[in-house]
């Protein structure tokens, strides 16, 4: 395969793996939806390509490409996070925008095997435990929706 077909394949993986974490989102109406995290994946693979060409041509590695994403969409996922009282809404919003980064990044450099098993397991933890999560937030008399309460805000009670 071609180096630029290769890129291509690596871009176009980034967007499905980054849509299939980004459908369990939007299915369950959480604001970062498939939109949001293709756009993430599509971008640290994207990233990530053009870092390995800087590599090649500059003698820059990768890996400080891709501290640069994960410093990046950490301010992306602190915008996803709410404080409420004394809770805090957003936090598996904003694991999975950090979450679809290193999806993308693995894309960029080729390792899509790598990239598929990560966004298996990320469907895994996010439809497969939420009836779980929903289970214990009932029985400690919480609603589904209610905010994780900081463990600071617990002891004070």
């Amino acid at each position: 395969m071609s180096p630029e077909l290769e890129e291509i394949v690596a871009l176009a993986v980034a967007v499905v793996l980054g849509g299939i974490v980004g459908l369990e989102r939007e299915i369950n109406g959480k604001p970062a939806g498939i939109r949001t995290n293709i756009l993430i994946c599509l971008g640290a693979a994207a990233f990530t390509v053009v870092s390995k060409h800087l590599g090649t041509d500059y003698g820059t590695g990768t890996g400080r490409m891709a501290a640069g994403i994960v410093a990046g969409v950490g301010f992306l996922g602190a915008g996803a996070l709410i404080q409420e009282g004394s809770g805090v809404h957003g936090l598996t919003t904003a694991a999975s925008i950090w979450l679809v980064a290193s999806i993308g990044i693995a894309c960029g450099v080729g390792l899509y095997r790598l990239a598929a098993v990560v966004t298996l397991l990320a469907l895994l933890v996010l439809f497969g435990l939420l009836p779980l999560t929903r289970r214990i937030r009932r029985k400690n008399g919480r609603a589904a929706n209610t905010p994780q309460r900081r463990s600071s805000d617990l002891q004070d009670q």
